[in-house]
């Protein structure tokens, strides 16, 4: 499968996990088990957790039956101030299938409520109401934001339980997160150790299930089906006890892409139609569409376009699958291919232009969203400069009042002792030289404090501007132009199709493959001028991704990162991978060097990077002389930074850079 594709696949069949039911394997007995509860006599406590527990059973299965219980448990838990926090949790799972902003806002509030507890099911609750909130918001607020708050939130209440099931459940979100950006391997190891969790219990759980399905599909994505096929072995062992479960959709789902991975495809459509039946028996709407979309996968792969494509026209039609703007926007991207495939060029077109129209409208929601935050941003700053101006006013009043005093004291002691008369007044000149003096080196200080801020804003705004032009232009480049030379490779195809005779010349095949490459190289371009790795994952690991990308035959780039923290902010970290790309990009260009070292690391508010090459060296003289668009933008970035930089070099000897940068910056 193309990369195009599998991010297709991977963005439909997203948290597949998430939206299932934590509930045992075997379902019948644990639902007995708790309907034969609520039968006995049972303390008001027991009796409320029951019931939220039968909420979260019933939710998808019928929502009359999950809101009754939802009622019976808020009753019980009333006169308890932990057991009525939960109420707001349980509220959400009730919307979770059918109503996401009211669910988003009932686990909101729900982790509010249950932030004033620390007991080790309190935090559990915390971690599965911070990352619901996530996962209600992730078409609003994209990917980043479910990553952000799994690893920042999720994860670190889920450890605070001490339950390694529970840490072993947001291993396996996580690895479902880096699955959908192509980070397999972190995803595989991440998945590992939740297995290792689970598995170290030594008892079969749902969790243990849900991690075994998620390994096979990133095995089978990253193109290792042996092992994809021993966790769908596990998993098949696990439920075969359990007939009736409502796992079973997943599983055939899983079972369905082990199968076309390894292009058995009629076993592949076997398991699809098993799966079909039961998702519908469960009323599981996300997974049953998604069924329909790996019938689409067989048979796209079995070369039958014309039922490829009207599975997806059925998909679009049924609208579950493209309620995302970004699913939509994929789907219509696949029609445009199916349409080209079968040589319908009009209607390639027309799929083609609806994925564009929609790409443009996620790019300009995106905008909207950094807009608001620039907004937000300047109004802050607003209320801050006039805070700063009021303190200093009165700060002023103060010193002049103080002034004034000892003015009448001076006054007053001169009338009452004459004979000090004239020491009084030279003491008072005096201290009047002084003080004005003081007030002339106060000002100065003052004017060049404002000069530096007014430096550092104009450098703020340089640099500020600099990437949003970056990102102005790889946008265009990405969006305008390679759907340009794609709409031109169509109808250049689409011509050649009607011209008797010129399909076999050689020169015209050459040609489109021309624009393949030249579409290949437009994207690869567009990509590189918006560090996409930093906005997803931090600056450490788009350091990491930087030297990996430059690194080839001859050349070899060692980084080493320390203690570098997740909260600096964007800015920071944006400026912080830009002066990290020029250092490489200048010693690629210039030093002839061979292997290149980069150590990063962070003390509080301070990061050091040290930068080293084996090239040919210069003499450090030389700089104080040189200008270059790069070495200015190095200067600039690390001045904003309120950093400094020393450069160590001698021909032949290679060269030494150590900068010193501030993580929080004066503005």
């Amino acid at each position: 499968m193309t990369k195009n594709f599998i991010f297709l696949i991977c963005l439909l069949v997203s948290f597949k996990c998430a939206g299932q039911q934590q509930v045992p394997l075997n379902e019948k007995h644990y639902l007995d088990s708790l309907q034969q509860t609520l039968q006995k006599k049972i303390p008001d406590s027991s009796r409320a957790n029951t019931n939220f527990l039968l909420v979260e059973y019933w939710k998808f299965k019928d929502t009359l039956k999950s809101k009754a219980y939802l009622e019976a448990g808020t009753v019980a838990a009333k006169n308890d101030r932990y057991l009525s926090a939960l109420v707001l949790f349980y509220k959400g799972q009730y919307y979770f299938n059918w109503n996401k902003p009211k669910a988003s806002d009932a686990f909101k509030k729900a982790e509010e409520a249950l932030s004033r507890f620390s007991t080790k099911k309190a935090y559990a609750k915390r971690a599965a109401s911070w990352y619901n909130y996530a996962l209600m918001n992730i078409d609003k607020m994209g990917y980043s934001f479910i990553t952000k708050i799994t690893m920042e939130k999720a994860i670190p209440n889920a450890e605070k339980t001490g339950d390694p099931k529970v840490v072993a459940y947001y291993y396996t979100q996580l690895a479902t997160i880096l699955m959908n950006n192509y980070q397999f391997s972190k995803a595989i190891s991440y998945n590992e150790k939740a297995i290792g969790l689970l598995e170290k219990k030594g008892s079969a759980s749902t969790d243990l299930l849900f991690a075994y399905l998620s390994g096979v599909s990133i095995y089978c994505y990253d193109n290792k089906v042996g092992k994809a096929q021993v966790l769908l072995g596990k998993a098949q062992q696990l439920l075969k006890q359990y007939p009736s479960s409502l796992n079973y959709p997943l599983y055939y789902y899983n079972e369905s892409l082990y199968y076309s991975t390894i292009q058995a495809f009629d076993k592949a459509l076997s398991s699809i139609d098993k799966g079909i039946i039961l998702a519908k028996k469960y009323n599981q709407k996300q997974l049953y569409q998604q069924f329909f979309f790996r019938r689409y996968d067989v048979y796209q792969q079995q070369k039958e376009y014309s039922k490829a494509r009207q599975i997806l026209l059925d998909i679009v039609k049924e609208g579950t699958l493209t309620s995302k703007s970004n699913d939509r926007a994929a789907i219509y991207s696949e029609l445009a291919k199916m349409s080209e495939k079968l040589k319908d060029y009009k209607e390639a077109y027309h799929w083609q232009s609806k994925y564009s129209q929609t790409n443009d409208s996620i790019n300009s929601d995106q905008t909207k969203v950094k807009i608001n935050e620039l907004e937000t941003k300047y109004r802050s700053a607003k209320s801050e400069q006039k805070i700063q101006a009021l303190q200093s006013e009165n700060r002023q009043a103060q010193l002049g009042a103080r002034n004034d005093r000892l003015y009448k004291l001076v006054l007053g002691l001169g009338c009452l002792f004459l004979i000090l008369l004239l020491a009084f007044v030279l003491l008072s000149a005096r201290s009047r030289r002084k003080l004005a003096q003081q007030r002339e080196i106060n000002y100065r200080q003052q004017l060049s404090e404002m000069e530096r801020k007014q430096e550092l804003k104009i450098t703020k705004a340089m640099l500020e501007g600099e990437e949003l032009e970056r990102e102005r232009v790889a946008r265009d480049l990405h969006d305008g132009l390679g759907g340009m030379l794609s709409g031109v490779k169509i109808g250049l195809s689409g011509w050649t199709d009607t011209q008797p005779g010129i399909s076999d010349n050689k020169d015209l095949h050459r040609i489109i493959g021309q624009l393949d490459t030249s579409v290949t190289e437009l994207r690869r371009i567009a990509r590189n001028m918006v560090p996409d790795t930093l906005l997803k994952f931090g600056l450490e690991v788009a350091l990491k991704d930087l030297c990996e990308f430059y690194m080839r035959d001859g050349l070899r780039i060692t980084s080493e990162m320390f203690g570098i923290q997740k909260n600096i902010a964007m800015n920071v970290q944006l400026n912080i991978y830009r002066i990290v790309q020029e250092l490489i990009s200048n010693a690629v260009k210039h030093a002839n060097a061979d292997n290149l070292i980069l150590q990063c690391s962070q003390n509080e508010s301070t990061i050091f990077i040290t930068f080293e090459d084996n090239g040919t060296g210069f003499e450090v003289e030389s700089l104080e002389d040189k200008k270059g668009m790069g070495l200015d933008n190095l200067r600039n970035r690390i001045a904003f930074l309120q950093g400094k930089f020393e450069v160590h070099s001698s021909p032949g000897e290679g060269t030494s850079i150590d900068i010193e940068l501030k993580t929080s910056i004066d503005e």
